[in-house]
């Protein structure tokens, strides 16, 4: 017997196309007219990604040129706060006038007797001490065979910035180094840590000279900025702002009290300032005219007398206390960069930009002997005697070291890819140290 089943459908999803739509004319429109419109939609996602890209680039650029902007008035801010430090006050004279009044007073402002008796006082220390060392060789001084055997030990060329290339000055005592730059900085490095405890900020110019205080704690600079400036190593910061000189101050010299600095400057003057306070004592013209540059300083041993290098190649001997001048040396033909002092008083010596150093005798007044360095092919940059006074060590294209007496070199160190603009010696003379124009600190031991 048959039976029967009903089934049961779902009921359709979509409406059947009418009989029209399926014949294959009206299915190629459809699927035609599909494509337009996935085609259109694609168009308008492609020119929303280009306006999208569009926005980002504007806001980006946007973004760059307020970061100039801000970068530049940082700048400009910065500038100006080291203007405002080193302005120098006005009276309500003309501008003309002013800059002679100033200097007028500072010249006929002189020292105090107070200051002339603390000169006195240092000077007779000294003499009495150099007497009871006598003549002897100090213990432990290097020998000839010594200095010959000293090599490079040690080089530092990240102390500086690269941007600005050039180590410019040098000082030591002990395992601290002071150097300035051409980028405008003065840095405190340790030797013995081989890192830089501090960096001093501050000029507007290269530095021409820098010295470190004895206490370690203590640092003096010149500039071509025509200031010198005093800074304290323990709060990082400049302490003094001496800006009594008119153009480049070229040198300085520290007075054996350690509280007082000789400045030089190409406005033709040198000054005598008291770096505990940073003002200036006294400031001389270092001829009748005023308008040769003084383009180097160093102070006796005793500290009554002082010699400066002129830019017109003669060696001045001043009278610290009378303000005169008592001796002049005439002999270099070239402008005299460096000038330094044997340790017994008796002997200065002069490099010049005549590639020349020459020693003078300072009881018989007179040329003792003349050593060209390299055949005087490049100039003398910075000489130096050591602490005992047995050797000089000069500063050119490279590092010579002159034998006292003999004045014969008796070593030579060329590892320096420019010009040296710095050499100091250590303890005995046992270790070297020069500075120059290739960023590098180099240190000479045995």
């Amino acid at each position: 017997m048959l039976q029967l089943v009903e089934l049961k459908a779902a009921a359709p999803d979509a409406v059947p196309r009418s009989i029209t739509a399926t014949s294959i004319p009206s299915l190629l429109k459809m699927l035609q007219d599909e494509w337009d419109a996935c085609m259109l939609n694609s168009f308008s996602l492609r020119q929303q990604l280009q306006l999208a890209r569009q926005e980002l680039s504007h806001s980006l650029y946007q973004h760059d040129a307020a970061c100039r902007v801000i970068a530049r008035l940082t700048k400009e801010l910065t500038g100006a706060r080291e203007a405002l430090s080193t302005l120098k006050p006005h009276g309500s004279y003309a501008a003309g006038d002013t800059d002679v009044d100033m200097e007028k007073s500072v010249e006929e402002q002189g020292m105090s007797e107070a200051v002339a008796k603390k000169l006195d006082d240092k000077a007779k220390t000294l003499t009495t001490a150099r007497k009871q060392r006598g003549k002897g060789v100090p213990e432990g001084l290097a020998t000839v065979e010594d200095i010959s055997a000293i090599k490079e030990v040690a080089s530092h060329n990240a102390i500086h910035s690269t941007g600005t290339p050039g180590i410019t000055a040098l000082d030591v005592q002990g395992d601290l180094v002071l150097t300035g730059g051409a980028d405008k900085t003065v840095a405190l490095f340790n030797v013995a840590t081989e890192h830089v405890v501090t960096s001093f900020k501050g000029h507007t110019k290269k530095i021409n000279g820098v010295i470190l205080h004895a206490d370690g704690k203590t640092a003096v600079s010149c500039s071509s900025d025509s200031t010198v400036r005093v800074w304290s190593a323990s709060e990082d910061k400049c302490r003094h702002v001496i800006d009594t000189h008119q153009a480049s101050v070229t040198g300085i010299s520290l007075h054996a009290t350690g509280e007082f600095i000789l400045s030089v400057s190409d406005d033709g003057h040198w000054a005598f300032s008291d770096i505990n306070v940073g003002k200036t004592l006294c400031k001389v013209r270092g001829d009748e005219s005023g308008q040769i540059g003084v383009s180097s300083a160093q102070f006796h041993p005793d500290g009554l007398i002082f010699g400066t290098g002129t830019a017109d190649s003669v060696v001045k001997i001043w009278d610290l206390k009378q303000q005169a001048n008592v001796a002049n040396f005439p002999g270099h033909s070239g402008a005299v960069r460096a000038i330094a002092f044997s340790e017994n008083g008796y002997y200065l010596a002069s490099g010049a930009e005549d590639g020349e150093v020459k020693l003078w005798d300072l009881r018989k007044l007179k040329n003792l002997k003349t050593v060209a360095i390299r055949d005087g092919k490049f100039p003398v940059n910075d000489i130096f005697f050591d602490e005992s006074g047995t050797y000089l060590g000069v500063a050119a294209n490279d590092v010579s070291v002159i034998h006292v007496k003999p004045w014969t070199i008796v070593a030579s160190f060329e590892e320096s890819q420019s010009a040296v603009t710095g050499v100091r010696f250590g303890p005995n003379a046992m270790s070297i140290f020069s500075a120059g124009m290739d960023k590098t600190l180099r240190i000479y031991r045995k």
